[in-house]
């Protein structure tokens, strides 16, 4: 942690030593990727997004999302400059509906998030597999994604030994979803 001197007052430093702000980009959660990469892909309104992320969709098998958090996820992606507002569309019986899209800073962090491995086996189900789908729907190679996907979990993959006791269920829990997870990345791999 890097420490900033006391500001100087009259009556000696004010505050002691205190942290120095660290700009960090602001983390998103998985709604807000989704919602992302399908404006990514084309501009849509939430409606349009709503429907992509039901369960009877491609990308809604994956993530669900209600309307309400589309259009919570499209409000702080657009706070955030990674969307925008391209326009409206006359809604079906109802008041025009918003176009949004992403930006270009938008897509140049998607790409990285596309890029970037997940840290946990836990993680593979619910944020690798969303990736996959995007990359896919979005024309991106997966096989760069895949391969940081086995380097990152090779310790965890590669520690496996026999499964533990059934009655310490957790660690057999573990065991069988670290070596499901090393089958799933070999069968992509080679698919």
């Amino acid at each position: 942690m890097t420490l900033a001197p006391a500001i100087p007052g009259p009556d000696g430093p004010v505050g002691g030593w205190q942290a120095r702000a660290v700009k960090r980009r602001p983390t998103l959660s998985l709604n807000e990727w989704a919602v992302l990469g399908l404006l990514a892909e084309r501009p849509r309104h939430g409606y349009d997004i709503a429907a992509e992320l039901q369960p009877d969709a491609e990308l809604g098998q994956v993530w669900r999302l209600d309307r309400p958090l589309v259009y919570r996820a499209v409000e702080r992606l657009v706070a955030l400059g990674l969307a925008e507002a391209q326009g409206t569309e006359p809604g079906a019986g109802g008041p025009p509906r918003t176009v949004h899209a992403a930006t270009d800073e938008g897509r140049e962090r998607l790409d990285g998030w596309l890029r970037e491995p997940v840290e946990h086996v836990r993680d593979m189900r619910s944020g690798f597999l969303l990736k996959l789908v995007v990359a896919r729907r979005l024309g991106v190679d997966a096989g760069p994604l895949v391969r940081a996907q086995r380097e990152r979990l090779d310790a965890q993959l590669s520690a496996l030994g026999a499964p533990p006791p059934p009655d310490h269920v957790v660690a057999l829990w573990r065991h069988h979803a670290a070596r499901a997870a090393r089958e799933f990345l070999e069968a992509v791999e080679a698919g």
